[in-house]
């Protein structure tokens, strides 16, 4: 069995934007209200809450600007919050969303082509751990399986 381990956007990205720091689009991150429905933090991998401060913006999780490295909008709170902790296991946001979209990459920061699956938040880790079976998976995203956009990366335990 392998282990597998959720990770977060890194807290010194996060303090970035949560300063006003610019986004991939090299734009300041947008500041709304949360009516506590459909805003995943990227950081401590929760649900912002209703009446909290969120930010929207543009990221890119991956290291270099290169044709498979897409960018997309994401949530974060706008004040400080801890870090999913990555021993924490499947963060009960994701093992709450009916469908997920688990994608692999390779060692290349490349999407692996065929490794593309869209399952059950409570199948997670169960098909995270098969998919970091694979030849050339290096690590999984996690995405919204309606909108695409970027939840959290799955790393080897």
């Amino acid at each position: 069995m392998t282990r597998i381990r959720f990770t977060a956007l890194a807290t010194d990205v996060v303090e970035t934007y949560q300063a006003g720091g610019l986004d991939a689009n090299d734009q300041k991150p947008e500041v709304h209200i949360s009516d506590g429905d459909g805003v995943p933090c990227r950081h401590c991998l929760s649900t912002v809450a209703a009446g909290q401060r969120y930010l929207i913006l543009a990221h890119r999780p991956f290291p270099d600007k290169q044709p498979y490295a897409e960018l997309g909008p994401i949530f974060l709170h706008g004040e400080s919050c801890p870090r999913h902790e990555e021993t924490a296991g499947v963060p009960p946001m994701l093992r709450s969303y009916h469908q997920v979209l688990v994608r692999g990459y390779g060692a290349d920061n490349r999407i692996r082509y065929g490794t593309g699956r869209i399952v059950p938040g409570g199948q997670l880790a169960e098909t995270a751990e098969a998919m970091l079976a694979e030849e050339g998976v290096a690590y999984l995203h996690v995405r919204s399986a309606s909108n695409n956009c970027f939840l959290c990366r799955i790393d080897r335990g």
